[in-house]
């Protein structure tokens, strides 16, 4: 017999079987004994009331063999198979790959950046000297910006794809099976470049191809109809199908696609600041203690209003953060938030931004970069405010929704540094104000937020693409280009590393049918 319960139990015990076991039998009103195993199928923390607990959504096994579930990947041989390109080793490009291999096909991944762990001497470029290198960089890279942003696996995107199934492909290539069952699993920026690798290699294993430090200069396209790609050698890949995968950031490749005369669009989306607190405050906030015991994981948060009819909400929270540098040229600053799988720096930081629409932005709608544009001239604005490098224009909270320049500044996660700036000289007017109605808000809803210990980094930018690439809705592909599958963040249709993994897989099955 096979039971699904809840239980409940106190932090520290939420993965002593023994415990689980003994409150599974209590719930069921069952000899211990009897109990041959339990499987966890959802974990959560509840801390809404005076003390902190998890709830469980656990399957009991009693009086029948109890065999935990094992997760592997087996791919057919498809070295010699017809070839898909995908543009961008993104989770779009990477999941992409790995379903058409499913599907016997194969993949030929072309990435601009550099293998995961080459990308590491960028990255200490970038924090300790402010050199961008606009090939390698937060953005740009196998894996994607989540490789050494976070890899946060949250997700709202259930009626996209398995989710599950895409959780599962992570820890057969290394995640914890943690990432299974918690409510908001997260696998850490220090875990990610491992199981990268391990995707990486079961690609090559089965014949399909990775070429880094590759870049895309033009599609090839013949009466309507993709043929394939023209690489910055001057040699050409050809293909019946390519997936174009390439991050919301690879602003020269929407250039590619105007001068080829490819549809585009203009596309909403958000901008503000990363708002930095001490995580102490935070867990004091939401655990409703003084201290927060090493049983608990450092507190999150998820915040939201609307300001002037227009949303103004937290993004990317990331407790026991760092604040990052993401910027993909030199004389733009771009800041986003990562946690290692501990979550256990001093600090929490999140995106707090403002929905930007078209009519928001002066400009023809009909122009696929008036957003672009607007996204640049904000992220120049920071660049010049910080005062060159990568230094980040901040200001404490308070000393913003008051109007007046900071002292001084708290310390701060972000490396290259920060200066004491007023951010209205960085954030368009509307924007400014909104945030500053919200914060105050915000306040209100969570004790100790709106403080002065918490500091605003400018600028949050970088939440989505400003640009679509049209699709159908039934083939996947481009109106004008057959064979052709704009895919993923870039292309506008996902908003995170699950979302981004299910339209890679969506993207492929589309295209084996056309191959």
């Amino acid at each position: 017999m096979i039971k699904e319960i809840e239980i409940v139990c106190p932090p520290g015990q939420q993965e002593d079987e023994g415990v689980l076991k003994k409150l599974a039998a209590s719930a069921l009103n069952i000899n211990l004994q009897k109990i041959t195993g339990i499987q966890i199928l959802k974990r959560s923390i509840d801390a809404r009331g005076r003390k902190v607990v998890y709830r469980m959504q656990v399957k009991v096994f009693v009086d029948q063999p109890y065999q935990p579930e094992t997760y592997t990947v087996n791919y057919p041989d498809v070295k010699n198979a017809k070839p898909v390109i995908i543009v961008g080793a993104g989770p779009a490009g990477l999941f992409a790959a790995l379903q058409c291999m499913e599907l016997g096909l194969k993949p030929i991944i072309i990435e601009r950046g550099k293998a995961v762990k080459d990308r590491r001497r960028d990255l200490a470029n970038i924090n300790k000297q402010g050199l961008v290198n606009p090939e390698s960089n937060y953005c740009f890279g196998e894996g994607g910006a989540g490789t050494y942003s976070d890899g946060k696996l949250y997700t709202r995107s259930t009626k996209r794809g398995d989710v599950n199934g895409v959780l599962k492909t992570f820890v057969a290539h290394g995640a914890s099976a943690d990432i299974l069952v918690d409510a908001r699993p997260h696998i850490g920026t220090n875990k990610l470049p491992q199981i990268i690798e391990a995707i990486r290699e079961t690609i090559l294993n089965a014949g399909g191809e990775i070429h880094f430090d590759t870049k895309v200069t033009s599609l090839l396209v013949n009466f309507g109809t993709i043929a394939g790609v023209k690489l910055s050698s001057g040699d050409q890949m050809t293909a019946h199908a390519v997936i174009l995968a390439t991050g919301h950031s690879a602003r020269d490749v929407f250039e590619m696609l105007h001068r080829q005369n490819i549809l585009m669009e203009a596309k909403p989306f958000a901008l503000g600041v990363r708002i930095e607190h001490p995580q102490e405050i935070i867990d004091q906030a939401q655990y409703h203690c003084e201290y927060r015991g090493p049983d608990l994981p450092p507190s999150y948060y998820n915040l939201v209003e609307q300001i002037d009819n227009r949303g103004v909400f937290s993004f990317c929270m990331c407790p026991g953060g760092i604040i990052a540098p993401c910027a993909t040229e030199t004389n733009e600053i771009v800041v986003n938030g990562w946690s290692p799988s501990k979550r256990n720096n001093p600090y929490a930081n999140s995106g707090t931004v403002v929905q930007i629409n078209l009519e928001d932005v002066a400009g023809n709608n009909d122009d696929p970069f008036k957003m672009l544009r607007f996204q640049q001239q904000v992220e120049h604005l920071a660049f010049k405010a910080g005062g060159g490098s990568l230094v980040a224009p901040a200001q404490r909270m308070i000393d913003f929704v008051e109007g007046r320049l900071s002292v001084d500044l708290p310390k701060n996660s972000y490396l290259p540094g920060t200066k004491s700036v007023e951010l209205k000289e960085v954030l368009p007017g509307w924007i400014n104000e909104r945030l500053r109605k919200a914060l105050p808000a915000f306040g209100k809803k969570m004790k100790g937020y709106y403080t002065n210990e918490a500091i605003l980094v400018g600028v949050e930018s970088r939440t989505s693409s400003p640009v679509k690439i049209p699709r159908d809705k039934e083939t996947l592909q481009h109106p004008q280009v057959k064979g052709l599958f704009p895919c993923g963040e870039g292309a506008g249709y996902a908003g995170g590393i699950i979302s981004a993994a299910i339209d890679g897989i969506n993207c492929a099955i589309a295209a084996g049918k056309i191959v």
